[in-house]
């Protein structure tokens, strides 16, 4: 299963995946049923996730019924206990949108939401992440997730994304982090894919951040809070909803 997966991520276009992928995966839950891990999304149960990654599948890792993986369960659950995304009157930009969060978000009555990407076929709204086609101060939340290793100027994709967020709003900008990294890593003049991959992870990357990405951020014009939501979590919970061990999560605001 995990080769089939690797396949598949790396020579499958995303924005196909995009759109037949939670269709197989209903299909395959049927032989994952049990209890012994939960989504804290979809409330669905499982005895156990699906593997997911590009080069090393992760186990226990994509939930077959909602498609979340271990960062989207922990950011719902940080959602749910720590801001007022629920609750209060939002203007809420989601760019490059994930499939579990979509149908949930927009058919909450207390949001304003819009989705936008520069390729997905889940987003409303094409746009590039570096113009940002919308006017200062528009929006409450921002959500950019597993993005910015993607663009070409992360710093200038950071400032846009400040600039259509309202004085008293915030945004979460998670980016996959290489611990063992003291600072970020990136090398415009590697364009060949394979070696894009190998140093990178990814073929379509730019970069891979390091320790420093709370850092790079400010680079952006952001105040950061570095919030250990996930770290902290008691370890039955880790176990049941299968999160991330080490994944900081980044508040951002003006």
């Amino acid at each position: 299963m995990k080769s089939i997966i690797s396949w598949t991520l790396r020579n499958i276009p995303r924005k196909y995946l995009q759109l037949v992928s939670h269709f197989a995966m209903k299909i395959y839950a049927i032989f994952l049923r049990g209890t012994r891990v939960s989504c804290p999304v979809c409330k669905s149960k499982f005895s156990k996730f699906v593997p997911y990654g590009r080069l090393e599948p992760r186990d226990n890792a994509l939930c077959p019924n909602c498609l979340a993986l271990e960062r989207h369960r922990l950011m719902y659950m940080y959602l749910q206990q720590k801001t007022n995304f629920f609750q209060a009157k939002l203007k809420v930009l989601h760019v490059a949108p994930e499939y579990c969060f979509i149908d949930r978000f927009e058919k909450m009555k207390n949001l304003d939401y819009i989705t936008a990407d520069i390729e997905s076929p889940l987003a409303k709204v094409k746009m590039d992440l570096h113009h940002i086609p919308f006017e200062d101060n528009t929006f409450d939340v921002v959500f950019c997730n597993h993005v910015l290793e993607h663009v070409e100027d992360d710093i200038q994709c950071m400032r846009e994304m400040r600039r259509v967020l309202k004085p008293t709003g915030w945004a979460i900008m998670q980016s996959p982090q290489d611990w063992s990294l003291a600072t970020t890593f990136e090398d415009k003049t590697i364009t060949d894919p394979k070696e894009r991959e190998r140093l990178f992870k990814q073929d379509d990357h730019f970069r891979i951040y390091g320790r420093d990405y709370n850092k790079r951020l400010e680079q952006g014009g952001w105040k950061v809070t570095e919030d250990k939501f996930g770290v902290n979590m008691p370890p039955d919970q880790t176990m049941r909803f299968a999160l991330p061990k080490d994944e900081i999560i980044y508040l951002c605001q003006k």
